[in-house]
């Protein structure tokens, strides 16, 4: 017998394999799942009477079932209708259609049917003449919880809004015939609810599906928003604590090796970089390991941050890893990390799905080396090679270190909380020791998503562009883009070089720009001149270095490309951008795409070729247009048309009344704040079991990346 939100919906009514499987992919489960599944939007309930309440002259929609149904010709005019009599839980009315034979073989006894039409009275009867109908498979008005407005579901193939209306019902009022003991336990202290002046969980849950009102509404999604912003804070905090009362290496900041690495760079860090990189060094020359997040635009300088940091570890003895989201920038920064720090007494090595390398090469000095990975796992855990860049291929269990004492995760998001930790632990013969941990980001990030998603990290923020570089101008231009070319061709003719960029790699049945079918066109008809080149996903890691090597050394113009250039990759003399159809691109992907260009010397500039002339498309273009840098692009994006591409709910695992939200920074920082004074009291909640299994199943649901 059902009793409590946790059980599983297979308990409480027959699902078919299609049913089972659309419920899982939009993540229900259990009964807790499927009412917190909210409706999208509401029509009113006074568009759909009970019977009961319709008078004469009424042009009403009833739902009910047919408990008659008959096709047959009047006595009189012999004129052929159908005639169907439906009952809903307050009475009957008659519908009647003419000349609509048919009818009789379209619907059946027992259907239940939605009709729409003007009310009479003959003989003391309602009936309907000629109503539209509809089979809608299930009742749905429940006078228990029957209100002012009727919910609208998203639907997924599988499972209609129709579908998720009837069982979320059901499952409400089987529930609701439980006592609220058994049934609506609710997971947060009372003291917490009346505090903010929340409704209690089965009145949220009533009010969210059938309000009575807009207020009535909006109150029920503010509480179950608090809960979803509310668990994450108290499972971030948790983690954090628990690392607090664990060891580290502490990494001391020689003052000798320190200068010596800011001797080696070309340029001097900004006042920014200073700040940021003094608060890097004086928590990993703690006792108790660092876990910071970096959050920098593009091109702020955030690598060399962690290059300092990575150069102090190996000066002390210890190792240190750094892992990046691709292939690309692996080999990036391998290549930027071996001329920074390598030496024939600190190799660099580099690992990712395809190769082995290590820096300084025996034989040759001054290049890289290709080896086993076996034998890097040999040199790893000896101690030998001092720092290890890689892919997800770091967290192979043969990757095994002998002292790793700083781990550094470029773009974190791109692997989730749980890869992150399984890098962090089981990786040292020091088992007693827990590194210390940076994560990177140049993602724009809402201030509200870092204080939720990422609230067991401290966080730092570079704001400040180096000097010499000027902002890009960018330019949000509709079909046609002649104008574009045009200025293209003026930067390449100067010895300038360019990236094209496109939705898809092949040609679809869609318009949707192909990078193999723009290459065509940059290298036949539109810049003959110049040479041009492909990159995408679907080549060799091999040819994509090959690509971009020549690229770097002006050997290639053009670059046509997917997205897959969107993070890392540095060519200072490329100065122009153009993204093919930017409004099928998330704003994020567009600002990390334009942090391609502009690392240079020269001014830079961005084309975002629009496909819609929507306004709200091009509203939210011009919002990549007219911010200052990724940070304000993330607040105004956040504002203009919710949580959207730019901080997608599948990317961060946060449902859609979780990232509305994160638009309420009180409400954030209200749950901050009282997780916070919570966990300070009970730290394994332990006095308060049922938050505690709320939070372990949000944790076992919740991905983070």
């Amino acid at each position: 017998m059902p009793n409590s939100l946790e059980t599983a919906l297979a308990d409480l009514f027959r699902l078919t394999d299609i049913q089972k499987q659309a419920l899982s992919k939009i993540g229900i489960k259990t009964a807790d799942d499927l009412l917190r599944y909210l409706p999208s939007r509401y029509t009113r309930a006074s568009s759909i009477k009970a019977i009961k309440d319709i008078s004469d002259g009424d042009t009403v929609a009833v739902e009910g079932k047919i408990i008659s149904l008959e096709a047959k010709k009047t006595f009189q005019k012999r004129l052929r209708i159908t005639e169907a009599r439906i009952a809903d839980q307050s009475g009957e009315i008659t519908a009647v259609w003419f000349h609509q034979p048919y009818i009789s073989k379209q619907l059946a006894k027992d259907d239940l049917v939605r009709l729409e039409g003007k009310v009479s009275v003959r003989n003391g009867k309602f009936f309907i003449s000629n109503p539209v109908y509809e089979k809608i498979g299930q009742l749905f008005l429940a006078e228990s919880v029957a209100g002012s407005f009727l919910p609208v579901y998203p639907a997924t193939r599988g499972v209609s809004s129709r579908w998720l209306q009837f069982h979320i019902l059901k499952t409400y009022e089987i529930l609701r015939k439980l006592s609220d003991r058994e049934a609506f336990m609710d997971p947060v202290p009372e003291e917490i609810l009346a505090r903010y002046n929340l409704p209690s969980l089965q009145t949220a849950i009533r009010a969210a599906h059938w309000p009575k009102t807009e207020k009535e509404n909006e109150g029920a999604r503010k509480r179950l928003a608090f809960d979803e912003i509310f668990f994450i804070q108290l499972s971030r905090m948790q983690e954090r604590m628990r690392l607090e009362e664990t060891a580290s290496l502490p990494i001391p900041t020689d003052k000798k090796a320190l200068d010596a690495f800011m001797a080696s760079l070309p340029f001097s860090f900004t006042k920014t970089q200073e700040k940021v990189f003094k608060a890097i060094t004086a928590d990993i020359s703690k006792k108790t390991p660092m876990a910071r997040l970096l959050e920098g635009d593009v091109g702020s300088g955030k690598t060399v941050i962690a290059a300092g940091a990575v150069a102090l570890a190996t000066n002390a003895g210890f190792q240190a890893t750094y892992m990046a989201p691709t292939e690309i920038l692996a080999r990036q920064h391998f290549d930027t990390f071996s001329k920074l720090l390598g030496t024939p007494f600190r190799k660099i090595g580099l690992l990712t799905s395809s190769e082995a390398l290590v820096y300084p090469s025996k034989a040759f000095g001054g290049k890289p080396a290709h080896i086993s990975k076996a034998q890097l796992f040999k040199w790893l855990e000896s101690g030998e090679v001092a720092v290890l860049i890689g892919t997800h291929a770091l967290l192979s269990e043969k990757v095994r270190f002998r002292h790793l004492a700083f781990i550094v995760v470029d773009e974190q998001h791109r692997f989730g909380v749980k890869q992150r930790m399984r890098l962090a632990k089981s990786k040292s013969r020091d088992h007693e020791y827990n590194p210390h941990f940076l994560s990177m980001t140049a993602t724009p990030i809402p201030r509200t998503l870092a204080l939720t998603v990422f609230g067991d990290l401290d966080l730092s923020v570079l704001d400040e562009l180096p000097p010499g570089r000027s902002p890009i101008i960018t330019e949000v231009l509709l079909k046609p883009k002649d104008r574009s070319w045009d200025f293209a061709r003026s930067e390449l003719e100067a010895g300038r070089q360019a990236y094209i960029i496109c939705p898809r790699i092949d040609e679809g049945d869609d318009e949707r720009k192909s990078v193999k079918k723009e290459y065509e066109r940059m290298s036949k008809e539109i810049f003959p001149e110049f040479k041009s080149a492909m990159l995408h996903g679907k080549m060799t890691p091999r040819d994509k270095e090959k690509t971009l090597t020549d690229f770097r050394d002006n050997k290639i113009q053009i670059l046509v490309a997917t997205s897959v250039v969107e993070v890392g990759i540095d060519v200072p003399n490329a100065t122009i951008m153009i993204v093919e159809g930017a409004d099928r691109f998330g704003l994020a992907q567009l600002h990390q795409l334009r942090g391609r260009i502009g690392r240079g010397i020269h001014q830079s500039y961005f084309y975002a070729i629009c496909e819609s002339s929507a306004q709200t498309t091009l509203a939210r273009l011009r919002a990549l247009k007219n911010a200052k840098n990724g940070f304000e692009l993330a607040e105004r994006d956040l504002e203009l048309r919710g949580p959207g591409e730019l901080t997608g709910k599948n990317q961060w695992g946060l449902s859609d009344i979780g990232m509305e939200a994160l638009k309420n920074i009180k409400m954030v920082e209200a749950a901050r704040t009282e997780a916070r004074s919570l966990l300070e009291r009970d730290r394994e909640l332990d006095i308060h079991p049922m938050l505690a299994k709320a939070v372990h199943q949000m944790q076992s649901g919740y991905h983070f990346e």
